[in-house]
């Protein structure tokens, strides 16, 4: 799996990025890869897998590797792949003899059939060709990352799924279509898409016929958005999927989750199908409820049982796209024009306008031309179909009140929703606290447990629940002249709508959600390094505490509380349900560096316990904990800054441990110099033992950089002998050596944390080291091969890599000779 990902992010680079677009050319980074590949569960003495879109082939590596990892793995393999790009299928026949040549170490026949055709024309003919089922293929597993790609009403694709009823709007789903279709009965599937498909009016016909075929076994979404195929700098919400050809009903489906491919503890639920897709739901909608605070939120909803008709509302899309009518827009209003309302139009819940000196015009001329785009003066909600990232809530509304602008007539640009009455204004009461309710954190929350989208749709906003007419009047008539804030909009509705409501027994997920951020600000605050900025460390840190969401900061406590205990309370309080497998994560990745940071004491009832014992507990450490009771008060900011004087925070303490571990290295002349401990230097003396004693034999050290002190080694006059005056800003490479026997000067930069020698790197030395006498060298250097991974897209031809893990050999990046200057 690392070579052949190695091979992908090759390749990729290679691309042209247009045709990449236009294909859906973003192949499987390997942890996806492996990830998917595990859910796959077929059993039997031979096997075929279909991977549709093959790509590289990453996803069929990886489900070879788990096959052969089996205790009974099957006599034999088959692989069908589809891959229409001519260069991708060449690449792929070399995944295929990787393949091979691993299952035979397995003792499993592997055979690879590679198919450098349109996968849709090939599928539609293989359901079309025969009389009988039997003529066609079919197959026990398929695993996909299908292209992402809108298909054209008046495609060729488009008619050519039409003939076998699979007609869909984007690529993917044709995919999914036509791949389900060719597995044999029980057999599986397994995907990664985005996760749009789960609901929308555009994927129903899509979603009904995938749940009457295949029954749900895991849902997995990731809760960063650029983190599945980050390479790529693809932000997509994504979802994995994996799916049985309908042995049975519908029954209990795992819903997991994790921040990144790579992280090992995911969260973990098992649920009935049926709070999955609602039974009474005609739209067949897949919901992702990820931890209890989900159903939390749900319970709360289904109180709110008014529809947007009951309360003789619509909702609309504003006229105008700017585009369309560039002569009518003006960038500041006149006497012949009338507001024209963007979403950079909000402030604080209500509309200000008009914002002069932005990009986006303020006015739209009156014509007759502009006359339909118009709606008459009174008061609306306004609505975002689109939110930045740097804004907290997926739904952002504003009120319109006309009070406040001059005119009598008004105009909403196309990236807005607006709520009317069926084409009349609001009532002003009602408008105003339908806005508070969308505001809210409850709506919010949600809107983003149901919706795949990164936009917000008419439609979305219409099959939202809301409060009776009266209950939104009462809510808006405490609104004045400025918006409540939202912990004050979250308390009203709590109080006012949700008070009297029978709840269910769950966690409180507004405050919960809310409690989790403050946990994390003061993990930050009291200077935990970034890898324990993370909701898990905020659940450990609230766990020690005994908080729950509804517990004020200064009633905090300090029970003890082992691995176990701490993981329950997550889940009772937090509704976070981590896999069972995952309590030494928690241990080795949180709470041994509160230990070390001096926020908690390990067996303070039994010191004598080890701290390997499964009995180990831990507790808040006293000093700690009445800090902590201070949080969000005016006194912890004093008594923060005399904690962090009076103890040494983990980042400090990390930093005087490195300082007592430095790294001693003797250069070729005697000299002893140390580097810091930990991070490029393990790398840089390395270099210097063992790259420069076989490739450089007897070269002359002239610089070695280190990552606290730049200019650990400097013999400035031997680099000045060669033509070469460097000053303190020079942003020098991490070694250079003058390698005599050859006349070279040779250019090596460590890469750990940093990136290689990228073209643009590489321009910056030969411009640096431009007057050398010494012909220049190029080397970029990395500890793994795994890391040198991570990196093989930015490095620049003409260069040389090496790795420390197997130090006697050299790559080169496509150039005449090994080794040379050039």
């Amino acid at each position: 799996m690392e070579r052949i990902d190695l091979l992908r992010l090759d390749v990729t680079r290679r691309l042209d990025p247009d045709r990449q677009v236009q294909l859906g050319q973003f192949m499987t980074p390997a942890p996806v890869a492996w990830l998917m590949a595990s859910m796959l569960e077929n059993r039997g003495r031979t096997l075929s897998l279909l991977d549709a879109g093959a790509g590289m082939g990453s996803l069929s590596a990886a489900w070879v590797a788990r096959v052969c990892a089996m205790k009974q793995r099957p006599k034999g393999i088959r692989v069908t792949a589809y891959e229409m790009d001519v260069r991708l299928a060449g690449e792929l026949g070399l995944t295929f003899e990787a393949c091979r040549s691993h299952a035979a170490q397995a003792g499993v026949h592997f055979e690879g059939d590679i198919r450098n055709e349109d996968f849709i024309e090939a599928g539609v003919a293989a359901l079309t060709g025969g009389l009988f089922p039997t003529d066609r293929e079919e197959f026990d597993c398929a695993i996909l990352n299908p292209p992402y790609r809108r298909i054209n009403t008046d495609s060729r694709i488009r008619r050519l799924l039409e003939t076998v009823g699979a007609e869909t709007t984007n690529l993917y789903a044709a995919f999914l279509s036509l791949s389900l279709r060719l597995l044999k009965p029980q057999g599986e599937l397994v995907t990664i898409t985005p996760r749009s498909f789960c609901n929308g009016p555009y994927f129903r016909s899509f979603r009904t016929r995938f749940l009457d075929e295949m029954v749900l076994r895991r849902l997995h979404s990731f809760e960063a958005r650029d983190q599945a195929f980050a390479e790529d700098e693809v932000l997509q919400e994504n979802v994995i999927v994996h799916a049985v050809k309908r042995p049975t009903e519908q029954g209990m489906v795992v819903v997991s989750s994790t921040t990144a491919p790579e992280d090992e503890c995911p969260t973990w639920r098992e649920l009935d199908f049926g709070q999955i897709v609602k039974a009474n739901d005609p739209d067949r909608f897949i919901h992702i409820p990820t931890d209890d605070l989900s159903d939390a939120i749900e319970d709360r909803m289904s109180h709110f049982s008014a529809s947007l008709s009951d309360l003789g509302i619509d909702v609309s899309t504003g006229r105008v796209v700017d585009f369309r009518v560039p002569d009518l827009l003006c960038a500041d209003p006149g006497a012949e024009t009338v507001p024209l309302i963007f979403p950079g139009h909000f402030a604080d819940g209500f509309v200000e306008w008009p914002r002069m000196g932005g990009k986006k015009p303020n006015a739209l001329l009156l014509t007759k031309e502009s006359e339909g785009l118009l709606v008459p003066r009174g008061f609306y909600v306004l609505v975002k179909r689109f939110s930045s990232k740097e804004e907290p809530r997926r739904i952002v509304a504003a009120v319109y009140d006309p009070a406040r602008l001059p005119t009598l007539d008004v105009a909403f640009e196309n990236h807005l929703n607006y709520f009317h009455a069926h084409g009349r204004p609001l009532e002003e009461n009602v408008a105003k606290g339908l806005a508070a309710f969308l505001n809210s954190s409850l709506v919010d929350c949600h809107f983003r447990d149901w919706s795949g989208h990164t936009q917000v749709n008419a439609s979305d906003l219409r099959r939202l629940p809301y409060p009776t007419t009266g209950e939104l009047r009462a809510i808006g008539a405490r609104i004045g002249e400025e918006f409540p804030d939202q912990d004050e909009i979250d308390r009203r509705f709590e109080e006012d709508l949700l008070s009297m409501a029978s709840l269910k027994k769950s966690p409180d997920p507004i405050r919960g959600k809310k409690r989790v951020k403050e946990a994390l600000a003061a993990l930050k605050d009291l200077g935990l390094p970034r890898e324990q900025q993370n909701e898990r460390s905020a659940l450990a840190l609230l766990a020690l505490l005994d908080l729950k969401p509804k517990t004020p900061w200064s009633a905090a406590e300090s029970p003890l509380r082992g691995i176990t205990e701490m993981m329950e309370f997550f889940a009772e309080q937090y509704g976070r349900r981590y896999a069972p497998n995952t309590r030494e994560t928690v241990r080795r990745y949180t709470v041994h560096q509160f230990v070390q940071a001096g926020i908690a004491v390990p067996n303070p009832d039994k010191p004598s316990r080890p701290t390997n014992s499964p009995d180990t507990v831990y507790q808040i450490e006293l000093a700690a904990l009445s800090l902590l009771r201070t949080y969000g008060g005016s006194e912890w900011t004093r008594g923060l800054r005399e904690h962090l004087t009076s103890i040494e925070t983990l980042t400090s303490r990390y930093a005087k441990e490195r300082a007592m571990q430095r790294i001693p290295i003797a250069l070729p002349d005697g000299t002893e110099i140390t580097l810091s401990p930990g991070g490029q230097n393990v790398l840089v003396k390395q270099i210097l033992d063992d790259f420069c004693s076989r490739f450089t034999p007897a070269a002359t050290p002239i610089y070695v950089g280190d990552t606290e002190d730049k200019w650990a080694y400097f013999d400035e006059q031997a680099l000045k002998s060669l033509g070469v005056a460097v000053d303190s800003h020079g942003k020098m490479p991490d070694v250079v050596v003058h390698f005599k026997a050859k006349g070279w000067l040779v250019l090596i930069e460590a890469v750990t944390s940093h990136g290689p020698m990228s073209p643009k790197r590489h321009a910056e030395l030969k411009e640096l080291f431009k007057g050398a006498k010494a012909g220049l060298v190029f080397v970029t250097a990395f500890l793994t091969r795994r890391d040198l991974v991570k990196y093989l897209h930015d490095i620049a031809w003409e260069t040389e890599v090496w790795v420390a893990e197997t130090p006697t050999h050299m790559i080169h990046f496509n150039g005449e000779r090994f080794l040379g200057p050039f």
